[in-house]
């Protein structure tokens, strides 16, 4: 492809808490279509915390209230057309979660066409790819 390999990010596993956590799924729309959580990449001399938090907020329109960073990381490859676009072979991602209040979302109608607020076990089922739903495990478990 003659691209950089992998473009640095972030996954945000965005929660509320109450009796039981919260989750904020994501329903994209753009590039492939299926549940995700927040997640994007970092601009050039941008901290990974810093990234995180400006993902959320644009995003989803909400305030991160609890910033915390995990050690699990991971990568994926686009596909062709993603990879030109992106001018990247793929996603290379640093696992964070995001405290918010629970709120309706304010999203961004290219990426994503709807939001939800699910239980753990719903986000579990619904969430589109392998990776996503083992960073919702690992913060699941954190914040019990």
């Amino acid at each position: 492809m003659g691209y950089k390999k992998y473009r640095k990010g972030a996954f945000c596993v965005v929660y509320s808490r109450g009796r039981k956590p919260a989750y904020l799924l994501l329903r994209r729309i753009w590039h492939w279509k299926g549940w995700e959580f927040t997640k994007g990449g970092f601009k050039k001399n941008e901290k990974p915390e810093d990234g995180a938090i400006r993902e959320v907020r644009e995003e989803t329109g909400l305030k991160v209230m609890g910033l915390k960073r995990f050690p699990a990381r991971g990568n994926f490859k686009y596909d062709a057309r993603t990879g030109a676009e992106r001018k990247a072979e793929g996603f290379s991602y640093v696992l964070f979660s995001c405290e918010v209040r629970k709120k309706r979302a304010k999203i961004s109608k290219k990426e994503h066409d709807k939001h939800r607020w699910c239980s753990y076990g719903e986000a579990s089922r619904l969430l589109t790819w392998t990776d996503q739903k083992k960073c919702l495990k690992i913060v699941n478990k954190s914040i019990k």
